[in-house]
Protein backbone atom coordinates (compact mmCIF):
# COMPACT_ATOMS: atom_id res chain seq x y z
CA UNK A 1 0.00 0.00 0.00
CA UNK A 2 1.31 3.44 -0.93
CA UNK A 3 1.93 5.52 2.18
CA UNK A 4 0.00 8.75 2.44
CA UNK A 5 2.24 11.74 3.08
CA UNK A 6 0.67 13.59 6.05
CA UNK A 7 0.72 17.37 6.10
CA UNK A 8 2.71 19.08 8.88
CA UNK A 9 3.75 15.67 10.20
CA UNK A 10 6.42 16.69 12.69
CA UNK A 11 4.58 19.83 13.71
CA UNK A 12 1.46 17.81 14.62
CA UNK A 13 3.42 15.44 16.87
CA UNK A 14 5.07 18.39 18.59
CA UNK A 15 1.74 20.19 19.07
CA UNK A 16 0.06 17.05 20.45
CA UNK A 17 3.00 16.51 22.85
CA UNK A 18 2.40 12.75 22.62
CA UNK A 19 2.97 10.78 25.84
CA UNK A 20 3.79 7.07 25.62
CA UNK A 21 0.90 6.10 27.91
CA UNK A 22 -1.55 8.70 26.60
CA UNK A 23 -4.93 8.34 24.90
CA UNK A 24 -5.32 10.06 21.53
CA UNK A 25 -8.05 10.46 18.93
CA UNK A 26 -7.42 11.02 15.23
CA UNK A 27 -10.88 12.25 14.24
CA UNK A 28 -10.06 12.38 10.51
CA UNK A 29 -8.11 9.18 9.83
CA UNK A 30 -7.94 9.57 6.03
CA UNK A 31 -5.24 7.09 5.04
CA UNK A 32 -3.53 7.05 8.40
CA UNK A 33 -0.46 9.21 7.92
CA UNK A 34 -0.78 11.03 11.23
CA UNK A 35 -2.27 8.03 13.04
CA UNK A 36 0.76 5.87 12.23
CA UNK A 37 3.10 8.47 13.68
CA UNK A 38 1.04 8.88 16.85
CA UNK A 39 0.92 5.10 17.31
CA UNK A 40 4.68 4.82 16.82
CA UNK A 41 5.09 7.27 19.71
CA UNK A 42 2.87 5.26 22.06
CA UNK A 43 4.02 2.55 24.44
CA UNK A 44 2.18 -0.68 25.29
CA UNK A 45 -0.20 1.17 27.62
CA UNK A 46 -1.04 3.93 25.15
CA UNK A 47 -4.28 4.02 23.21
CA UNK A 48 -5.24 5.41 19.81
CA UNK A 49 -8.80 5.91 18.58
CA UNK A 50 -9.30 6.57 14.86
CA UNK A 51 -12.48 7.96 13.34
CA UNK A 52 -13.59 8.54 9.76
CA UNK A 53 -16.86 8.75 7.85
CA UNK A 54 -15.34 7.39 4.62
CA UNK A 55 -15.87 3.61 4.34
CA UNK A 56 -12.67 3.26 2.28
CA UNK A 57 -10.69 4.99 5.04
CA UNK A 58 -12.12 2.57 7.60
CA UNK A 59 -11.00 -0.40 5.49
CA UNK A 60 -7.50 1.06 5.36
CA UNK A 61 -7.53 1.49 9.14
CA UNK A 62 -8.58 -2.13 9.65
CA UNK A 63 -5.83 -3.36 7.33
CA UNK A 64 -3.19 -1.24 9.07
CA UNK A 65 -4.22 -1.52 12.71
CA UNK A 66 -6.83 -4.26 12.98
CA UNK A 67 -4.51 -6.53 14.96
CA UNK A 68 -3.18 -3.84 17.31
CA UNK A 69 -4.96 -4.01 20.65
CA UNK A 70 -4.09 -0.38 21.37
CA UNK A 71 -6.25 0.86 18.48
CA UNK A 72 -10.02 1.40 18.36
CA UNK A 73 -11.53 2.01 14.91
CA UNK A 74 -14.86 3.86 14.60
CA UNK A 75 -16.78 4.76 11.46
CA UNK A 76 -18.67 8.02 11.77
CA UNK A 77 -18.59 11.76 11.24
CA UNK A 78 -16.98 14.01 13.82
CA UNK A 79 -20.20 16.00 13.62
CA UNK A 80 -21.47 13.24 15.93
CA UNK A 81 -18.32 13.20 18.08
CA UNK A 82 -20.12 13.89 21.33
CA UNK A 83 -22.60 11.06 20.75
CA UNK A 84 -19.87 8.67 19.56
CA UNK A 85 -17.74 9.51 22.60
CA UNK A 86 -20.58 8.59 24.95
CA UNK A 87 -21.35 5.42 22.98
CA UNK A 88 -17.74 4.20 23.05
CA UNK A 89 -16.77 5.50 26.48
CA UNK A 90 -14.27 8.05 25.15
CA UNK A 91 -13.20 10.66 27.69
CA UNK A 92 -10.13 12.26 29.26
CA UNK A 93 -8.19 12.35 26.00
CA UNK A 94 -4.60 13.53 26.06
CA UNK A 95 -4.84 14.77 22.49
CA UNK A 96 -7.23 15.09 19.59
CA UNK A 97 -6.48 15.84 15.93
CA UNK A 98 -8.71 17.19 13.17
CA UNK A 99 -7.12 17.17 9.69
CA UNK A 100 -9.89 18.92 7.78
CA UNK A 101 -11.05 18.88 4.19
CA UNK A 102 -10.66 16.23 1.53
CA UNK A 103 -7.77 13.76 1.73
CA UNK A 104 -5.16 13.32 -1.00
CA UNK A 105 -6.41 9.80 -1.89
CA UNK A 106 -9.96 11.14 -2.24
CA UNK A 107 -8.69 13.85 -4.61
CA UNK A 108 -6.62 11.36 -6.57
CA UNK A 109 -9.48 8.91 -7.12
CA UNK A 110 -11.50 10.25 -10.06
CA UNK A 111 -14.48 8.09 -9.10
CA UNK A 112 -14.98 10.10 -5.91
CA UNK A 113 -15.71 13.24 -7.95
CA UNK A 114 -13.83 15.72 -5.77
CA UNK A 115 -11.35 16.97 -8.35
CA UNK A 116 -11.95 19.11 -11.42
CA UNK A 117 -8.56 17.97 -12.70
CA UNK A 118 -9.69 14.35 -13.07
CA UNK A 119 -12.85 13.50 -15.00
CA UNK A 120 -15.22 11.39 -12.94
CA UNK A 121 -18.81 11.17 -11.74
CA UNK A 122 -20.06 14.22 -9.84
CA UNK A 123 -20.20 12.65 -6.39
CA UNK A 124 -18.20 14.62 -3.77
CA UNK A 125 -19.58 12.73 -0.76
CA UNK A 126 -17.14 11.94 2.05
CA UNK A 127 -19.31 8.92 2.81
CA UNK A 128 -20.15 7.67 -0.66
CA UNK A 129 -22.71 5.20 0.64
CA UNK A 130 -25.30 7.74 1.75
CA UNK A 131 -26.55 11.25 1.11
CA UNK A 132 -27.06 13.39 -1.99
CA UNK A 133 -24.40 13.52 -4.69
CA UNK A 134 -23.21 16.75 -6.27
CA UNK A 135 -24.98 15.75 -9.50
CA UNK A 136 -28.27 15.29 -7.65
CA UNK A 137 -27.93 18.59 -5.85
CA UNK A 138 -27.09 20.51 -9.03
CA UNK A 139 -30.13 18.98 -10.69
CA UNK A 140 -32.49 20.27 -7.97
CA UNK A 141 -30.99 23.45 -6.49
CA UNK A 142 -32.37 26.85 -7.44
CA UNK A 143 -30.19 29.62 -8.81
CA UNK A 144 -30.34 31.45 -5.47
CA UNK A 145 -29.37 28.30 -3.55
CA UNK A 146 -26.36 27.67 -5.79
CA UNK A 147 -25.35 31.32 -5.62
CA UNK A 148 -25.53 31.35 -1.81
CA UNK A 149 -23.48 28.15 -1.47
CA UNK A 150 -20.76 29.40 -3.83
CA UNK A 151 -20.55 32.73 -2.05
CA UNK A 152 -20.74 31.42 1.51
CA UNK A 153 -18.47 28.38 1.25
CA UNK A 154 -16.27 29.28 -1.71
CA UNK A 155 -16.11 33.06 -1.30
CA UNK A 156 -16.58 33.05 -5.08
CA UNK A 157 -16.92 36.60 -6.40
CA UNK A 158 -18.44 35.30 -9.65
CA UNK A 159 -21.04 33.19 -7.82
CA UNK A 160 -24.05 34.73 -9.55
CA UNK A 161 -22.50 34.42 -12.99
CA UNK A 162 -21.61 30.76 -12.36
CA UNK A 163 -25.01 29.85 -10.90
CA UNK A 164 -26.76 31.31 -13.95
CA UNK A 165 -24.45 29.38 -16.28
CA UNK A 166 -25.19 26.16 -14.40
CA UNK A 167 -28.95 26.63 -14.66
CA UNK A 168 -28.74 27.56 -18.34
CA UNK A 169 -26.68 24.47 -19.14
CA UNK A 170 -28.88 22.27 -16.94
CA UNK A 171 -31.90 22.98 -19.15
CA UNK A 172 -30.13 21.25 -22.03
CA UNK A 173 -28.53 18.34 -20.19
CA UNK A 174 -28.03 17.37 -16.52
CA UNK A 175 -24.56 17.54 -15.03
CA UNK A 176 -23.01 14.11 -14.51
CA UNK A 177 -19.22 14.53 -14.82
CA UNK A 178 -16.66 16.71 -13.05
CA UNK A 179 -15.00 17.78 -16.31
CA UNK A 180 -18.36 18.94 -17.67
CA UNK A 181 -19.04 21.15 -14.65
CA UNK A 182 -15.49 22.52 -14.66
CA UNK A 183 -15.81 23.45 -18.34
CA UNK A 184 -19.07 25.33 -17.79
CA UNK A 185 -17.56 27.25 -14.87
CA UNK A 186 -14.44 28.12 -16.87
CA UNK A 187 -16.52 29.48 -19.74
CA UNK A 188 -18.73 31.52 -17.37
CA UNK A 189 -16.07 33.56 -15.59
CA UNK A 190 -13.76 36.21 -17.06
CA UNK A 191 -10.11 35.33 -17.52
CA UNK A 192 -7.93 36.03 -14.53
CA UNK A 193 -4.24 36.20 -13.73
CA UNK A 194 -4.79 33.98 -10.70
CA UNK A 195 -2.99 30.67 -10.72
CA UNK A 196 -6.07 28.92 -9.36
CA UNK A 197 -8.31 27.06 -11.79
CA UNK A 198 -11.63 28.95 -12.23
CA UNK A 199 -13.52 25.94 -10.79
CA UNK A 200 -11.50 25.74 -7.56
CA UNK A 201 -13.82 27.73 -5.33
CA UNK A 202 -17.01 26.26 -6.80
CA UNK A 203 -15.89 22.67 -6.27
CA UNK A 204 -14.80 23.54 -2.73
CA UNK A 205 -18.12 25.20 -1.96
CA UNK A 206 -20.29 22.36 -3.26
CA UNK A 207 -18.20 19.79 -1.37
CA UNK A 208 -18.41 21.74 1.89
CA UNK A 209 -22.17 22.15 1.51
CA UNK A 210 -22.90 18.51 0.66
CA UNK A 211 -20.81 17.16 3.52
CA UNK A 212 -21.92 19.76 6.10
CA UNK A 213 -18.27 20.45 6.79
CA UNK A 214 -18.68 23.76 8.64
CA UNK A 215 -21.53 22.43 10.79
CA UNK A 216 -19.47 19.30 11.50
CA UNK A 217 -16.47 21.37 12.53
CA UNK A 218 -18.52 23.50 14.90
CA UNK A 219 -20.03 20.42 16.57
CA UNK A 220 -16.69 18.60 16.60
CA UNK A 221 -14.85 21.44 18.30
CA UNK A 222 -17.50 21.73 21.02
CA UNK A 223 -17.37 17.97 21.66
CA UNK A 224 -13.56 17.93 21.62
CA UNK A 225 -13.37 20.44 24.46
CA UNK A 226 -15.63 18.27 26.59
CA UNK A 227 -13.75 14.98 26.08
CA UNK A 228 -10.21 16.32 26.48
CA UNK A 229 -8.54 15.83 29.84
CA UNK A 230 -7.03 18.87 31.61
CA UNK A 231 -3.72 19.41 29.84
CA UNK A 232 -5.02 17.64 26.73
CA UNK A 233 -4.19 19.17 23.37
CA UNK A 234 -6.60 20.04 20.55
CA UNK A 235 -4.85 20.26 17.16
CA UNK A 236 -6.59 21.32 13.96
CA UNK A 237 -5.20 21.46 10.42
CA UNK A 238 -7.35 23.62 8.13
CA UNK A 239 -7.01 24.31 4.42
CA UNK A 240 -9.11 27.40 3.78
CA UNK A 241 -9.93 30.63 5.52
CA UNK A 242 -13.47 29.67 6.59
CA UNK A 243 -12.23 26.70 8.61
CA UNK A 244 -9.21 28.53 9.98
CA UNK A 245 -11.31 31.48 11.17
CA UNK A 246 -13.69 29.15 13.01
CA UNK A 247 -10.83 27.27 14.69
CA UNK A 248 -9.01 30.49 15.62
CA UNK A 249 -12.15 32.01 17.13
CA UNK A 250 -12.94 28.82 19.03
CA UNK A 251 -9.52 28.50 20.68
CA UNK A 252 -9.18 32.23 21.29
CA UNK A 253 -12.72 32.50 22.63
CA UNK A 254 -12.22 29.70 25.16
CA UNK A 255 -8.84 31.12 26.22
CA UNK A 256 -10.54 34.23 27.63
CA UNK A 257 -12.89 34.70 30.57
CA UNK A 258 -16.59 35.06 29.85
CA UNK A 259 -16.90 38.68 28.58
CA UNK A 260 -19.93 39.16 30.83
CA UNK A 261 -17.47 39.33 33.75
CA UNK A 262 -14.89 41.54 32.02
CA UNK A 263 -13.27 44.04 34.37
CA UNK A 264 -14.59 42.41 37.56
CA UNK A 265 -12.02 41.54 40.25
CA UNK A 266 -13.46 38.09 41.01
CA UNK A 267 -14.51 35.89 38.10
CA UNK A 268 -16.51 32.77 39.05
CA UNK A 269 -15.07 29.39 38.16
CA UNK A 270 -17.62 28.63 35.44
CA UNK A 271 -16.60 31.84 33.62
CA UNK A 272 -12.84 31.21 33.74
CA UNK A 273 -10.96 30.35 30.52
CA UNK A 274 -11.20 26.68 29.57
CA UNK A 275 -8.24 26.64 27.19
CA UNK A 276 -4.95 28.31 26.49
CA UNK A 277 -3.45 28.90 23.07
CA UNK A 278 -0.62 26.39 22.52
CA UNK A 279 1.84 28.25 20.34
CA UNK A 280 1.40 30.26 17.16
CA UNK A 281 -0.32 29.11 13.98
CA UNK A 282 2.02 26.87 11.98
CA UNK A 283 2.33 26.56 8.20
CA UNK A 284 4.43 24.26 6.02
CA UNK A 285 8.18 24.73 5.76
CA UNK A 286 9.89 25.45 2.45
CA UNK A 287 11.11 21.85 2.37
CA UNK A 288 7.61 20.44 2.86
CA UNK A 289 6.19 22.77 0.22
CA UNK A 290 8.73 21.38 -2.25
CA UNK A 291 7.98 17.78 -1.29
CA UNK A 292 4.21 18.11 -0.98
CA UNK A 293 2.63 21.07 -2.85
CA UNK A 294 -0.78 20.32 -1.29
CA UNK A 295 0.58 21.54 2.04
CA UNK A 296 0.74 25.14 0.78
CA UNK A 297 -2.67 26.09 2.18
CA UNK A 298 -2.42 24.11 5.44
CA UNK A 299 -2.54 25.91 8.80
CA UNK A 300 -2.13 24.14 12.15
CA UNK A 301 -3.56 25.64 15.33
CA UNK A 302 -3.42 24.10 18.79
CA UNK A 303 -5.02 24.72 22.16
CA UNK A 304 -4.62 23.12 25.57
CA UNK A 305 -7.52 22.42 27.91
CA UNK A 306 -7.15 24.04 31.32
CA UNK A 307 -9.97 22.54 33.32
Amino acid sequence: MELHLPVLHGEVLEALAVKASGVYLDATFGRGGHARSILDSLGPDGRLIVLDRDPQAIEVAKNLFGEDQRVTIIRGSFEMLGELAREHGISALDGLLFDLGVSSPQLDEAERGFSFQKDGPLDMRMDNEEGMTAAQWLAEATEDEINQVLWRYGEEKHARRISRAILSRREEKPFERTADLAAVISSAVPRSRERKHPATRTFQAIRIHLNREMQSLESGLDAALEILAPGGRLCVISFHSLEDRMVKRFIRGHSRPDPVYAGLPNIPEHAQPRMKIAGKAVTASEQELNENPRSRSATLRAGEKLR
